[in-house]
């Protein structure tokens, strides 16, 4: 076992970027049961300092590594029980690195039905095939005469099973199959075809009716749209490679014929030529086609996960608007706008419906009850759901919120990303089982604002839905991924013991659904925890178990001071003796860290906590239980612009970037369908990846480049410099369409008349 994982190790620590003995470390604490969060901050020194992102990358290795092993075994002990496995043969299978490699070399040995090659084998015909390969002199119809029986009638049959013979023998070859993929994936290109008459019904991907490019540069979100429009049967993809060349024989063609050593000299070497050609086009063809579009798949895949989790993490990361009494407003037209009241610690106060829209129109009414409700529960949010109907409730709401006395609620367009898919789910109904569903979205769109993490975490993170191409890529890797990413977003904030709910708390390290219920019911049961000590109290949850999820977890304001940070108690001596010797008491150390910053971290360092763990401690201590997430913004939309027919080229606006892709940035700018920023149009310099400019949930400045209403979409640029003069941008002057009329430059001090009037100034008096 020790010997295995320092192999592993070795093949690991290399895509890394760390050392053997780091990534054996690392390998070693998977195998014990420890968590990446808790190997990541509270192992340094066992792992050299091995990151979190690093590690995540070694797990995945691990499984691929492992899966690799077992396959190897289960092939070595097929071809053992054959009698064909050689000292030479058991040595390469043990040398490969990859699956593909591993198939190659599998490929003679692997049980099949009978083939034509075999047949020929049982007719005598492998003696016939050996000799015209050995003898390029002959001629292979005189040799064939040898050959003839009962069962091998005449030349021409026994010359078509010499040729299935070395056909199959020449496209079994593992290195020859090898280099041929490798220059496959070198020079080959994808060609994409619209299906006679799917012209009108795949019209989304017209892009690709007549495309070509070389395999190795299609980006992943173009393979992913055109695999997906061959799925629909709307393209056909073929794999071309030296379609171009017009020398008799392909290179693909002379690089079979090298390997055996085929010339143009002899009849044998002509009639091999032929069957060279018959193997390229009868066999290789088609196998190494569907390698290089599996592969073209799988690494698109892999690149789709990659930025889906990427993005993920920026949406769970994102700033928290706080613990403030907040309106979540769910919109909808016919259905009118739903309303739910939730105070600073998310619990439901109130709900409501308004029908603003047609077909009752009850415009003063809706505005009159939202005052009324902002002003009975002090509410200091207004969260808008973006989704359909979202910038008529934003105006509404802003139309009210300008007749109203400061201070006033900040409305903020929040995403509605997967809010009907937990309002439908087991845990809303379980959360609020007297709440139609309808009311519990708006419920969950108050709360995503208060702290995206803790509402986010309780939706399958596919549902979520900021990846491009997530449902056509393989579902169990995107869900491991997704749910890493999920896992370490929790853990790298930390978690209220006394107020998290159970989807929050299943995400902790060492934690699961069962031991988060179990720490809900102990909690329900016995009051709030008073210490993380307490932890060992709940059912089910021993030593090893608290280990992996204590530090994770806070009690603020509790008797242990410690126990509202991300100190371990494992080493909370280690960090009362720092304490003791700045000569103060850890809550005056929070508002004046300089004693902290003159100790020397050395003297602390003992047998079993490092120099890493003791510069995390002095740190931590600076700032106990520090949140790692940004400063709460908001975008602002533009007033009169809302739908995509409002837009102008040159516009500038304001949005919120909604989804990082491979190829650029959508941008939520308040008109019911995101903008594309392409990657040449993030920075006013060279952007190999979008992520290095922006990710979600950042507001940005953009300007509308074009406008296509038929397809809806959108072009928006962030550069500062006009690409075809390289001037600095103008603003643009125009008056967006539907602008309303400006109002005095003084607000009105009296309160509004009529029955919408009415209405607020009552509202007015009762707060």
């Amino acid at each position: 076992m020790a010997a295995d994982i320092k192999r592993i190790a070795a093949i690991i620590a290399a895509e890394i970027g760390a050392k053997p003995e780091q990534a054996a470390a690392a390998i070693g604490l998977l195998d014990e049961g420890s968590t990446v969060p808790f190997i990541a901050r509270y192992r340094k020194e066992a792992t050299g300092g091995l990151d979190d992102t690093q590690l995540r990358l070694l797990a995945e290795r691990l499984i691929y590594v492992r899966e690799l092993d077992a396959r190897r075994a289960t092939i070595v002990e097929s071809i053992r029980s054959q009698d064909k496995l050689t000292d030479d043969l058991a040595a390469k299978i043990a040398a490969i690195t990859t699956k593909a490699e591993l198939e190659d070399i599998y490929l003679p040995y692997k049980p099949k039905r009978r083939t034509r090659a075999e047949i020929a084998r049982e007719r005598g015909l492998g003696q016939l095939a050996d000799a015209i390969l050995a003898n390029r002199s002959a001629v292979p119809a005189e040799l064939a005469q040898s050959y003839l029986s009962d069962d091998v009638l005449d030349v021409k049959s026994a010359l078509e099973g010499a040729r299935d013979i070395l056909s199959e023998r020449f496209a079994e070859n593992a290195e020859l199959v090898g280099r041929l993929r490798s220059y496959l994936k070198d020079k080959a290109f994808l060609r994409a075809k619209v299906v006679d008459g799917k012209q009108e019904a795949g019209a989304k991907y017209s892009d690709y009716f007549d495309h070509v490019e070389r395999w190795a540069n299609v980006p992943s979100h173009r393979a992913l749209a055109m695999l997906r429009a061959r799925n629909e049967d709307v393209l056909s993809l073929d794999i071309e490679v030296d379609s171009d060349d017009a020398s008799p024989f392909k290179p693909v063609e002379r690089m079979i014929a090298e390997a055996y050593g085929i010339g143009r000299q002899g009849a044998a070497d002509l009639w091999l030529m032929e069957v060279v050609g018959w193997t390229w086009r009868v066999k290789l063809t088609l196998s190494l086609s569907l390698d290089l579009l599996r592969e073209l798949r799988e690494k698109s895949e892999e690149e789709a996960i990659r930025v889906f989790a990427r993005n993920l993490k920026d949406l769970l990361l994102a700033a928290p608007a706080g613990s403030r009494a907040t309106m979540g407003l769910d919109p909808g037209i016919r259905t009118g706008v739903k309303v739910a009241i939730i105070d600073q610690t998310g619990k439901v106060l109130d709900t409501a419906t308004v029908y603003p829209f047609p077909p009752r129109n009850d415009v003063r009414g809706a505005q009159a009850e939202l005052a009324r409700l902002i002003v009975k529960y002090k509410v200091e949010l207004v969260a808008i759901g973006n989704g359909t109907g979202s910038r008529e409730t934003e105006r509404l709401v802003g139309d009210m919120l300008s007749d109203m006395p400061s201070p006033k609620p900040l409305k903020v367009i929040v995403s509605e990303a997967g809010a009907s898919v937990y309002s439908a789910s087991e845990m809303a109904a379980v959360e609020f089982p007297d709440l139609d569903v309808s009311l519990r979205g708006a419920v969950s769109i108050a709360r995503r604002l208060q702290d995206p993490l803790a509402e986010l975490v309780k939706i399958e993170p596919k549902s979520i839905g900021v990846g491009q191409y997530q449902h056509d890529v393989d579902q169990y890797r995107l869900g491991r991924s997704l749910e890493a990413v999920v896992e370490d977003a929790v853990n790298a904030v930390g978690v209220d013991l006394n107020t998290a709910s159970a989807a929050l708390l299943a995400r902790v390290a060492g934690l699961g659904p069962s031991l988060a219920e179990a720490i809900i019911a102990h909690r329900d049961t016995t009051g709030p925890f008073a210490s993380r000590k307490d932890l060992m109290k709940v059912s089910r949850l021993g030593q090893r178990t608290f280990e992996q999820c204590a530090g994770f977890l806070r009690i603020p304001n509790g008797a242990e001071p410690l126990d509202a940070s991300a100190v371990h108690p494992e080493a909370y001596g280690v960090a009362k003796k720092i304490v003791a010797a700045c000569g103060r008491d850890l809550r005056s150390l929070m508002t004046d860290s300089a004693a902290l910053k003159a100790l020397d971290p050395r003297i602390f360092v003992d047998e079993r906590f490092g120099l890493p763990t003791v510069r995390d401690i002095i740190v931590e201590l600076e700032k106990p239980g520090r949140d790692p997430r940004p400063e709460f913004r908001t975008a602002t939309f533009a007033e009169g612009i809302d739908d995509i027919k409002d837009l102008k080229p040159g516009m500038l606006l304001e949005g919120t970037v909604t989804n990082v892709a491979a190829f650029g940035a959508f941008v939520d700018i308040g008109v019911h369908q995101d903008g594309l920023v392409h990657l040449s149009q993030l920075a006013d310099r060279f952007v190999k990846d979008a992520h290095e400019v922006v990710k979600a949930g950042d507001v940005v400045k953009v300007r509308v480049v074009d406008v296509d209403i038929k397809r809806k979409r959108i072009g928006l640029t962030m550069r500062k410099h006009d690409d075809r003069t390289g001037r600095p941008e103008q603003r643009a002057d125009r008056t967006p369409p539907r602008m309303p009329a400006a109002k005095p430059p003084e607000r009105r001090k009296e309160p509004p008349q009529g029955a919408f009037g009415a209405a607020l100034a009552e509202a007015f008096k009762r707060k």
